[in-house]
């Protein structure tokens, strides 16, 4: 099989693709320790979105933790794919005007039943992405 081929993607690109998938993961420390946890998102206004309960996720928001967010999508064949990943800082959206704007443009989370009433917000800082083509 040959190699693939690499290519770097503009931001602007980052976020088109990222409107592609729903799921991504978001990569924050828990007592020193890197974890890794799936949310349903979205992007808005160049910053990564999603609800959550109250628990890791939402705490480390509240502390403003940098943390990672990354999604991809690929080919099932394998033979082409693409990965954003951005950095930033989060925090807890309390403005009521700007949770009711975001319960219209977020979807309840898959994992929590609906009872995700909470908004956090990934503040890019950096945005990456590469894709990849056999």
């Amino acid at each position: 099989m040959a190699p693939p081929v690499l290519t770097v993607l503009t931001i602007e690109k980052c976020f088109s693709l990222l409107a592609t998938v729903p799921i991504g993961r978001v990569g924050l420390s828990v007592k020193a320790l890197p974890v890794v946890l799936p949310v349903n998102f979205v992007v808005v206004d160049g910053d990564v979105v999603f609800r959550t309960v109250v628990g890791t996720k939402f705490h480390a928001a509240a502390a403003g933790a940098v943390v990672a967010f990354e999604a991809d999508g690929w080919a099932p064949s394998g033979q082409s794919g693409w990965s954003v990943a951005i950095q930033g800082q989060a925090e807890v959206v309390s403005d009521a005007a700007e949770i009711e704007r975001l319960a219209g443009l977020t979807s309840d989370s898959w994992a929590l039943d609906g009872a995700a009433d909470r908004f956090v917000r990934i503040r890019a800082v950096s945005v990456t992405g590469r894709s990849f083509q056999r």
